[in-house]
């Protein structure tokens, strides 16, 4: 059995390190008592191994590497950063325009444009390691072996605590099928990533697939630890003026509220359906978003698209959360993950 990770000693909310006390511990027990305070450790969640301080983590590519949003918020308050997906080499991405604002969201063509895990590994992850937040590498590859050597560096990169692998990618040696469509490719992918590392595997899933708890099923029987849903809806946007499409690359990921109540249907469905723990992602922008999720089931949730709109965003949620469990006395988060009743 894999022994539980802390990445970091609880902080609390002015970014100072703070033991139990026998006073707080007291305080703790009585909490039955009186809900009404804010409590230590009310927010932490255990995710495959890892002690979060609370269940408010960042998306993959929407928070680029932790450091340029530091000036907007504490991330020391953070549950954990999933930093931007990386690649075995430095890749460019897709040409512009590869960014198109929907009415409810946005289409993006970025095409995981990234300075490659070594150059991550080199320059950007000493400068999250002074923090005291769970940092969560998330990883693509065009083939599987691109996976595994990408696994490999990072395994042995101190201050990585768990790995997110993305499986929307194109497999080259397939004629470009997504790994993530069919659940003999998504198992594959995976078995790869859990043989080569020791530390917890996310695998996150693509919406775009007949019945995504085929594919949660098989990533699990596979190895993986925990699932996080849902990767952008495939989507298009037209120019009628010039009739081209608004993206160089025509087809571009939704994401934003509009795919909201698509994700949590998703994240019902595979909570049922899998044992491993489910990280909700998906048009999350407030504390009440959030909290759909992790009432339907949730262990976690992942904030995307709201970064873009409010760089202060997963700190409200934070707060939001905790401000809900006040007022409807809820002592810990275990008490609210899965509490949707369903019986009429």
């Amino acid at each position: 059995m894999r022994l539980l990770r802390r990445s970091a000693p609880r902080n609390d909310r002015k970014g100072r390190n703070s033991k139990v006390t026998k006073e707080q511990g007291v305080g703790i027990q009585q909490m039955e008592a009186d809900k009404n305070t804010v409590v230590p450790g009310r927010l932490a969640v255990e995710l495959c191994g890892l002690v979060l301080k609370n269940p408010v983590m960042t998306a993959s590519g929407t928070f680029g590497y932790g450091e340029e949003y530091a000036p907007f918020c504490d991330l020391n308050r953070l549950g954990a950063i999933v930093v931007k997906g990386l690649s075995l080499e430095p890749r460019p991405g897709n040409p512009p325009p590869r960014i198109m604002e929907t009415r409810y969201g946005m289409l993006n063509a970025v095409g995981l444009q990234n300075v490659g895990v070594r150059a991550f590994v080199a320059e950007k992850l000493p400068y999250l390691r002074q923090f005291n937040v769970t940092v969560i590498a998330n990883i693509f590859g065009e083939t599987i072996d691109e996976y595994r050597r990408v696994t490999e560096i990072l395994t042995r990169a101190a201050g990585v605590h768990a790995i997110e692998v993305n499986i929307s990618c194109p497999n080259v040696k397939k004629g470009g099928v997504a790994f993530g469509a069919y659940p003999d490719a998504a198992a594959t992918v995976t078995e790869m990533v859990r043989r080569e590392t020791d530390l917890p595997v996310i695998v996150k899933l693509t919406p775009n697939v007949t019945d995504i708890t085929e594919i949660a099923r098989a990533v699990e029987s596979a190895g993986a630890d925990a699932v996080s849903l849902i990767n952008t809806l495939t989507g298009m946007s037209v120019d009628i003026e010039r009739r081209r499409p608004h993206l160089a690359n025509v087809t571009g990921g939704l994401s934003g509220p509009a795919v909201k109540p698509v994700a949590l249907r998703m994240v019902w469905q595979v909570v049922r359906s899998v044992k491993i723990p489910v990280i909700g992602i998906g048009g999350i922008s407030t504390a009440a978003d959030a909290l759909e999720f992790l009432i339907t089931g949730a262990s976690a949730v992942q904030i995307g698209t709201a970064n873009f709109i409010h760089p202060a965003a997963t700190m409200e949620i934070i707060d939001g959360i905790e401000d809900y469990m006040i007022r409807h006395r809820i002592g810990c988060m275990k008490d609210l993950i899965g509490s949707l009743h369903t019986d009429g």
